[in-house]
């Protein structure tokens, strides 16, 4: 006899965005809709008869003895033409939609698709009938903004050879192409958020992705398909310092997830990036990014979902060959919506009331990123920049010593620095890459073989600078060796002339790696020519009062920089030169 399962319960018990229902059916990670309102729910527990549901949307109101549906289908977004340029809440509901259904103030029980199912896109087929289609095979091509949306068989799907394929204008929900398997496949695709999407291969991460910005390119690189995590107080730069690497890095595609941030520093994401343009192609940055705004006072639920329909969206890009960087801000208010879910189903508290699989849900989420091999065979990437929170700017707490733990690159922000006005305010005696070993190789050939050795020596300088400040701080500069005030010299050089960038100048938001490296043979020149004059016996004072080395700072703002190094070396040689002489 067969048993056919309940699609339908009662809840039983509410406790704010959890809420318990029985007298149903329901696997892990089920949708469902809750209450009169049919307001939108996962199953997150299953404890006997009793099934636990994390509500992505206000419970206020809902009673007990309401009803409960299984939907019977994991949470899923829908993948296709539509995604770029748009700005969606945690579960992917576009805020545009939602404010015309609404207007100002978001309502509960609104249902609205990811993508526009009216909106027609010109479809161009890039294979033929009877060509063998496998899964993940790019069948077709939408030029959706500047980009090219590349229409692939679902991962899912079985494949088989091409029996119709169509040209022209459908909208996500038309079949454009059929197989001998009998499968159908349209423009748009749904997969589960928590399910990462196959691929052939992982990759070395052996590619740096190049920023722009010189203490992360020069000192700190992450590679692509690399993990970052940008931690620091109030205040410090981290979402200027994220809107940096989404305009200028070379990723084609941005992912930005404004997680449980408060309302003014998304309306500020929001309405900034539209504006912002994109220095590649003159055009608006959004035409290669999608926005996901989860701020604090939406539900905590949809918070914690937030962070999976991101890395979702980016991995459908990373398949058709882009590389993509996903910026998730910030993954300490992620995991306090983990926090106030847990402690109301009443599980045991880790260390700060924060649960104790804190860690391995940190590690699921980064380790989606990575530099791979599609299962097309194009190579594509997601490199994962998660800025952390920290309260009070306190490194120690758990949700950044375990991202600690997983990332390989770790930009400290210090709020010290940026009180000083020095920008990006990354702090780099804190700061590390895990990655220089593995990308030696890519700068040795596409920069130059003493790049490595140069930045080593710059790293050393700035590490003894902060040694011999207490010295300073203490007795003044005046008291230490000559040798070391040349040292204390070349340091400030690198501080100001190297590490500090303006975001806001045309010239100086972006500096190639060229141009990095330029700057730091000019720099190393003058302690060369500085420590062998001092050896020489010319006096200190003379050395730290070579004029020219002063004009290094304004290479910054130059755009063809190089007739203007050239002129300030050869005069900073003429100095040495009087120098030694008199």
């Amino acid at each position: 006899m067969e048993v056919k399962s309940k699609t339908k319960g009662i809840l039983k018990r509410i406790s704010g965005p959890v809420v318990t229902a029985v007298n149903f059916d329901a696997h892990m990670y089920d949708v469902v809709r809750v209450g009169n309102e049919q307001l939108m729910g996962e199953v997150i527990k299953i404890d006997g008869d009793k099934v636990i549901i994390q509500v992505y949307e206000s419970t206020d109101g809902v009673r007990p003895g309401e009803p409960v549906e299984n939907t019977g289908l994991p949470l899923a977004v829908e993948l296709g033409p539509g995604l770029l340029t748009s700005i969606y809440d945690g579960i992917q509901r576009p805020l545009e939609v939602l404010m015309e259904k609404m207007g100002s103030f978001i309502e509960r029980g609104v249902n609205a698709p990811g993508l526009d199912h009216e909106k027609k896109w010109d479809f161009k087929p890039v294979m033929k009938k009877g060509d063998e289609a496998a899964p993940g095979a790019i069948i077709g091509e939408v030029q959706e903004t500047n980009i090219v949306t590349k229409i692939m068989v679902p991962p899912n799907f079985k494949g088989g050879k091409i029996t119709e394929i169509k040209k022209g204008a459908f909208t996500v929900d038309d079949i454009v192409c059929k197989l001998d398997s009998g499968e159908e496949i349209c423009m748009m695709q749904k997969w589960p958020v928590r399910v990462p999407r196959p691929v052939i291969e992982k990759k070395n991460p052996d590619v740096p992705l190049l920023t722009g910005l010189r203490i992360l390119d020069g000192l700190f690189p992450v590679a692509k398909g690399g993990t970052a995590a940008i931690p620091g107080p109030f205040g410090s730069g981290k979402t200027v310092t994220q809107q940096s690497l989404a305009k200028w890095s070379d990723a084609e595609i941005v992912v930005y997830i404004g997680c449980g941030e408060r309302g003014n520093e998304m309306t500020e994401v929001l309405t900034e990036f539209p504006e912002l343009e994109d220095p590649k192609t003159g055009k608006p940055l959004m035409e290669r990014t999608v926005l996901i705004a989860n701020t604090s006072n939406m539900p905590v639920a949809a918070r914690e979902a937030s962070v999976y329909t991101g890395i979702t969206i980016a991995e459908y890009f990373r398949d058709m060959g882009y590389d993509v960087s996903l910026m998730a801000d910030s993954t300490s208010r992620w995991a306090e919506a983990m926090r106030e879910i847990s402690s109301r189903l009443e599980e045991m508290p880790g260390e700060e009331g924060y649960p104790a699989y804190l860690s391995a849900r940190l590690s699921e989420f980064y380790e989606r990123a990575g530099r791979v091999e599609a299962l097309n065979g194009n190579m594509g990437s997601i490199t994962v920049i998660g800025a952390v929170s920290p309260p009070g700017g306190d490194f120690s707490e758990p949700v950044t010593q375990n991202t600690l733990r997983i990332v390989k690159c770790f930009w400290a922000l210090d709020a010290k620095l940026s009180q000083r006005r020095h920008f990006p305010a990354i702090n780099w005696l804190n700061s590390y890459s895990l990655y220089l070993n593995s990308l030696g190789k890519y700068y040795d050939e596409k920069i130059s073989p003493e790049f490595n050795p140069i930045r080593s020596w710059a790293m050393e300088v700035l590490q003894k600078e902060s040694e011999l400040q207490e010295i300073v701080q203490l007795v003044g500069s005046d008291a230490l060796p000559e040798a070391e005030q040349v040292t204390i010299e070349v340091a400030r050089m690198l501080r100001e002339v190297f590490l500090q960038q303006n975001a806001f100048d045309a010239v100086d938001a972006y500096c190639s790696m060229e141009k990095q490296f330029d700057m730091l043979k000019a720099i190393r020149k003058y302690a060369d020519l500085a420590y062998s004059a001092q050896k020489a016996g010319s006096p200190i004072a003379a050395i730290i009062a070579v004029k020219s080395k002063n004009e290094l700072a304004r290479i910054k703002y130059v755009a063809d920089y190089k007739p203007e190094l050239e002129k300030i070396l050869s005069d900073m040689d003429a100095e040495f030169v009087k120098i030694r002489e008199a």
